[in-house]
C-alpha cells in the first residue's frame, strides 16, 4: 500500500498546471467538457493553443515519478481526495472495513473510492500505470480537520497508524502540506499547498 496521490477542484487550473510543471512534472492527460463531450487537449498542445477557447477542464493529470496529482476546473480551490496504490487483497479489505464503518464504496472498472463522512474521499487504484517510473514519491501529507475524530477513523479504516499523514486543527478540511522525494527547496502552489522537497522537512 503507497500514497501516492492528491486532487483539488480550482479557479487556478492554468496556473496549477503551470506550478507543477516548473517542479519537474509532465502533463499526462487534460480533458475539457466541451458542448456536453470530454474532449482531449493533451501534450504537445500547450495552453496559447486553446486557451481563448474558455473550456472547462474536468481534469488535468500531472506526473513525477511515483506521484499522481489531478485538479479540475472548480469556483474555489477544494481539496477532494488523496488515492493509494493498493493490491486486489488490500482492495478488499478496505472496501470491508469501510462497509462496517458504514462508509459508502463506489467500486469502478479504473479506480474505487471510499467516501468518508468528512467531505473527504480516498481513491484506491490497483493499476501500476497510474504512476511512471522514477525515485520521486509522496512522502507524507500534512491535513487540516476541524474534527479530531477523523484521524482516529481513517487510522480504524486503514487498521493501522497513519505514519504517512500528520493532521493539525483547521477550521475546515484542507491539505495544508507535501513532502515529496525527489524535489528540492519548497514552495506554495495555486491553492495554497506547501510542496517541500524531502530533503527540506527539516526546516519546517
Amino acid at each position: 500500500m503507497k500514497l501516492f496521490h492528491y486532487h483539488f477542484w480550482t479557479d487556478r487550473v492554468e496556473e496549477t498546471e503551470t506550478f507543477y510543471r516548473r517542479l519537474g512534472f509532465r502533463v499526462e492527460g487534460r480533458y475539457a467538457m466541451e458542448r456536453g463531450t470530454v474532449t482531449p487537449y493533451h501534450p504537445p498542445l500547450e495552453w496559447d493553443d486553446f486557451r481563448e477557447n474558455a473550456l472547462i477542464f474536468r481534469i488535468i493529470e500531472v506526473r513525477k515519478g511515483n506521484i499522481n496529482i489531478t485538479f479540475g476546473a472548480g469556483k474555489k480551490p477544494i481539496f477532494d481526495h488523496i488515492g493509494y496504490l493498493v493490491s486486489d487483497e488490500e482492495l478488499k479489505q478496505l472496501c470491508n472495513r469501510a462497509d462496517v464503518m458504514g462508509w459508502k464504496t463506489e467500486v469502478g472498472a479504473r479506480r474505487t473510492f471510499i467516501y468518508t463522512p468528512y467531505r473527504f474521499k480516498i481513491e484506491l487504484q490497483t493499476r501500476k500505470d497510474a504512476v511512471d517510473e522514477g525515485d520521486a514519491y509522496l512522502a507524507r501529507l500534512v491535513m487540516e480537520s476541524p474534527d479530531e475524530s477523523f484521524e482516529r477513523e481513517l487510522e480504524r479504516l486503514f487498521h493501522r497508524g497513519m505514519v504517512e499523514i500528520s493532521f493539525v486543527s483547521g477550521a475546515q478540511l484542507h491539505l495544508r502540506e507535501v513532502f515529496m522525494n525527489g524535489l528540492e527547496g519548497s514552495s506554495k502552489d495555486p491553492n495554497k499547498v506547501i510542496v517541500t522537497g524531502l530533503n527540506d522537512e527539516k526546516r519546517h
